[in-house]
Order: C-alpha cells, then structure tokens, then sequence
C-alpha cells in the first residue's frame, strides 16, 4: 500500500485527490495538509511513503517547505505546477531542490483533473520506488573542473625531454610545484563570475552526449555545474521533460555554471564550451556540418518509446563519431538509450554510466550496464571528472 500525503491549499483540490486515491487498491490518503509548514509538520508526523506538493501556498510556500523537507526528511516528492513561466521557472526549481516530478495542473487549480488523473497515478506509482536523499542547500553549487590541455611530447635528447618535464611541473632550479587544491563538498560556492568565458568557435574534435529522465535535472546540475567553461567540445542533453520546462531548465543551469547552457535550435552549429538541451517535445539529432563542424537537427517525428525527446534517438545519430564522442547515460526510468548505446560501442564510442546508489531511479543506467556496455560507473559526484578525463584522452 502506497500511503500518499496531499499539500495543498484548496479544500476542493484535496478532497478531489483523496477521493482519487482512495478509489485505487494501492494507496491510502495518510493525510492532508494546507500549507507548507504545514506539510513539513505532517511529514515528519505521518511519515507518507510519497508527497504531492503545492507550489503556491499561505504561511510557507512550496519550494520553501520543499528545501527543508529534503534537507530534513527526505520522501519521493511530485509537484504540481501550470505551465506558465512563472510556473515552469517554480517546478526546474522543485526538481533541483530534489522533487522527483512533476504534474502540470491542466486547466488552472482545481479544474479538469480528470484529464491528468491517469498521470498523477501513475507517476505517484513509480515516485514511491524512488531513491531519495538529503540533498545540500541549492546555494551550494561546486566548483567547476579546470581542463589542462595535455602538453606536447617534448621533443629533442632524453635528456633535455626531462628537463621540460621538471620545466613543465615547476620542479627546476628551486621552485615549488602548484598544488591544484579539490574543493570540499562543503565548501561554499565560488562567486559567480560576471560575464562567462567566451565561448570556444568550432565544435573541437570530441562530443560529449548526455541522457536523463527521472530524476535528472538535479543530477544535471550536480553534473554541468563542474564542466569547465573551456571544456574543448559541445556537449548534447536529452532530458525527458515537456515543452515549455527545458528553456527554464537551461536558462537555470547556465546561470549557476561556468560553461554556457542553451535551450538547442533546429541547425545551430555546436560549439565548444556550449551545453545545448533538447527541447521538450522535439527529438535532438546532431549532423556532420560543412568545415568539419556539426551541426543540430530537432524534429517532431513521431515519439519513441513513448518519449519524444528520446535518448535513443541522439545516441543512434551521434553514434557515426565513434572514437570522438564520450556518451553519458544518468537516472532514468526504462531503457531509454541502451539500444542507442550499443550503436555507439559498436563504433568505438566511450560510454560513462551512473551508478546505483546515486540514482533515483536505477533504469536507463542499469539497461546499459546489465547489457555490458559502460566503459566505466561513476557516483554522480564523480562523472563530471569523468567526462573531463575522457575528453582530454
């Protein structure tokens, strides 16, 4: 039995959702509450198995009563939101805060529930298997990794190779080689920068190809937050989201991070230095382009494996870069990518999978690493390092 706890501050929103609930053999409505400290209160209290949350509420709203939830007492949590940009703007911020999803109210508050019914039980299903965990303040954002361009094999004598090296590493005539220090996981984050570095012209010889569904705009951030800004590649998100979430989603992301963050266009060339996500309701494909460059492609083709962006769908046309393309597959219900993933290994690709106990929900990642085609599993905290590494090889 699912025990689900409704916030929300419209007495006809939550008896039309109890009412839902308790028509289902599988869940139990363990309480309601009006507000967020409310909310807060019947967690800990209740101890539901899965929240639905209420962004705008009296006493504490929302995103509020959601940071002190995940901070304190961690539970699967899924939104409501309307598709305003104010709304969109609430709900990237709720997934980064640790929501699992997210519902998209149809029709304004209270209205049409009927038309979502089917998706807010479903997806309250799949929340109650998530894994959640205590997550920082969203303040916290981690520094960014610095690329150092692996320096050309010194040429000449052995002997004079060994000097260049001391020469290099700072170990000639004296002098104290520089320690690179790693920032603590609770360190507080860099100011950010006023104006990003400029972005890198041509796409460099590498590509960097992510894939994500549940759970994955928190994971984004952990991830993208890190990627130097002088990273030598473009890099290509798929994120299983609607239209009108992925242009806040990007515009989120680029403001707390080093490199720069975009929303994709149909036939924009891919630059180095530059994160594109595809948009919500368009499959992402990226094309050779003239010069030696690349370029993007969005379509609206019918949907695959009932998700349109795919995974699938990226990885089979980034797939021809073989050796060239690092590929990166992150929390995710389903396969989605697997089948694109095995394209990628065929052609020489490098594939980076996450691991379990970082996942919130073991799926795309765990259809790659059963199927035997991860290169290597990293913890969230440490993929972003590893994409850098593959991108220097």
């Amino acid at each position: 039995m699912i025990r689900v706890l409704i916030a929300d501050d419209s007495a006809f929103m939550r008896k039309i959702l109890t009412d839902m609930f308790n028509k289902q053999s599988d869940f139990e409505v363990a309480g309601t509450a009006i507000n967020g400290q409310d909310t807060i209160d019947k967690v800990k209290q209740l101890k539901p198995d899965v929240l639905t949350l209420d962004i705008t509420m009296p006493v504490m709203n929302g995103l509020d009563a959601l940071a002190i939830i995940m901070e304190e007492c961690p539970l699967p949590v899924i939104m409501f939101s309307s598709l305003t940009q104010r709304g969109t703007d609430a709900t990237i911020r709720a997934l980064a805060l640790g929501a699992v999803d997210f519902i998209s109210k149809a029709g304004g508050s209270i209205s049409k529930i009927d038309t979502i019914e089917d998706e807010l039980l479903q997806k309250c299903r799949e929340a109650a298997g998530a894994k959640v965990t205590k997550t920082r303040p969203s303040s916290a954002v981690s520094k960014p990794l610095v690329f150092t361009p692996k320096p050309p094999e010194p040429s000449g004598p052995p002997a004079m190779k060994r000097i260049e090296v001391k020469r290099r590493t700072g170990l000639v005539l004296g002098q104290k080689p520089v320690i690179n220090k790693v920032p603590s996981a609770t360190a507080p984050p860099a100011p950010k920068p006023v104006t990003k570095p400029a972005t890198i012209g041509g796409g460099g010889k590498k590509l960097v190809a992510i894939g994500t569904s549940t759970g994955g705009p928190q994971a984004l951030q952990s991830v993208i937050t890190r990627l130097p800004g002088n990273l030598p590649c473009g890099v290509v998100i798929v994120q299983h989201m609607p239209a009108g979430f992925t242009k806040s989603l990007a515009e989120r992301l680029d403001s707390i991070s080093e490199i720069s963050v975009k929303e994709a266009e149909n036939d924009e060339l891919i630059k180095a230095g530059q994160v594109y996500i595809a948009p919500g309701n368009y499959h992402m494909r990226v094309a050779p382009a003239p010069g030696g460059n690349r370029k993007i492609l969005l379509s609206q083709e019918p949907p695959v494996g009932n998700h349109r962006p795919a995974v699938n769908v990226m990885f089979d046309s980034v797939a021809q870069f073989g050796r060239d393309l690092v590929s990166v597959i992150m929390t995710g219900m389903g396969c989605d990518g697997c089948e694109g993933m095995k394209k990628i290994k065929a052609s020489g690709g490098y594939s980076i999978a996450q691991d379990e106990p970082t996942c919130v929900v073991y799926g795309m990642p765990k259809a790659v690493v059963d199927a035997g085609l991860a290169d290597e599993v990293r913890p969230l905290g440490k993929i972003a390092e590893a994409i850098v590494e593959a991108v220097q090889r």
